[in-house]
């Protein structure tokens, strides 16, 4: 079923971006979903389709959008247990583990964090990314964990998602990397596209792709005898591209402990302590973990900071680490 809107520009001496116009007069709808509207062909002026989000509105300009709800697949409601590390009328704060998919895709429809928000929200959330991801208003990577902010109403979906455009949220990861990357601590700026081999891996490009950057900071080197290098590294994003940390050390000449995807596999070492392999066996999936967020709360309008401790294997291997660097 689709709905269509409709409405006049009365203010004079306009001229504006369509899509900032409209995320204005629209504030239970994020900037992302306008622009796919626009996109799409489902905005018109004056009767005609405008296909550019950075078309200029002006006075007396009669402008139709054609909301369209496409038929879903029913999400189906699971007893998934949710760490809530906060929550209020607006937002929740969600500390993800490894191993769990945050909305439904191919082959994976039953068992996300979708579904586990289904089965204690109901339908208590925001829709404005569709029946199958209520709430969602950003993701992280199956096999990191940590951090993630869930929209309880359009309202707040719609502030949230501004902030994310504007890349005013700010996100810090820790991970955990082989060898040592340099300089120690930096800025890692480029263009992130599909890989043209494998469309389910990103790779860095130079002339197209999407913009990613991440600032870094070696925490701390460790050196240990009968160990390759590792190193703990803080990263904020300023930017959040699909799989975009592990990307950007692998373009680095590195990549994080336990990454499969963009890692090293089947590393074959001459003499390695049996109790550092024991430990990195137990990292399931990446080493990477979403420890804090930052953002400007969609309703209180103060600024909110949470925390969230490190996954158990990741404390483990950090430890050891610890406990035997020089």
């Amino acid at each position: 079923m689709n709905k269509t809107i409709n409405f006049l520009i009365t203010e004079e001496n306009i001229s504006e971006r369509l899509d900032l116009y409209l995320s204005k007069k629209m504030e239970d709808y994020s900037r992302s979903l306008i622009k796919k509207l626009i996109n799409n062909e489902h905005v018109k002026i004056n009767g005609k389709i405008v296909k550019f989000p950075a078309f200029k509105v002006k006075f007396n300009n009669k402008v139709s959008i054609e909301l369209v709800f496409k038929n879903e697949k029913k999400l189906i409601p699971k007893n998934i247990h949710l760490e809530i590390i906060y929550e209020d009328n607006d937002i929740l704060i969600i500390n993800k583990p490894k191993g769990l998919v945050v909305h439904p895709g191919a082959g994976n429809y039953e068992n996300t964090l979708a579904n586990g928000l289904a089965f204690k929200y109901k339908n208590n959330l925001s829709n404005i990314n569709g029946s199958l991801r209520p709430g969602i208003v950003h993701r992280i990577d199956k096999e990191t964990s940590g951090l993630l902010v869930i929209a309880k109403n359009n309202i707040a979906h719609a502030k949230l998602g501004k902030q994310f455009s504007d890349h005013t949220i700010k996100r810090k990861y820790e991970c955990l990397i082989w060898g040592v990357i340099r300089p120690l601590n930096g800025k890692i700026e480029t263009l992130i596209s599909r890989n043209k081999r494998n469309r389910q891996l990103m790779t860095v490009s130079e002339i197209n792709g999407k913009r990613a950057v991440t600032n870094y900071k070696t925490i701390k080197v460790f050196k240990i005898k009968d160990i390759p290098k590792i190193s703990l590294v803080e990263c904020e994003l300023e930017t959040g591209r699909t799989h975009q940390i592990r990307v950007h050390f692998k373009y680095k000449g590195s990549s994080l402990l336990g990454d499969n995807q963009y890692g090293k596999t089947n590393i074959k070492f001459k003499k390695v302590s049996n109790n550092f392999l024991q430990n990195l066996n137990n990292i399931r999936g990446q080493a990477l973990h979403a420890k804090t967020l930052s953002f400007i709360h969609p309703t209180k309008k103060k600024l909110v900071n949470f925390k969230s401790k490190l996954p158990e294997d990741f404390k483990k291997m950090l430890n050891f680490l610890n406990k035997f660097s020089s």
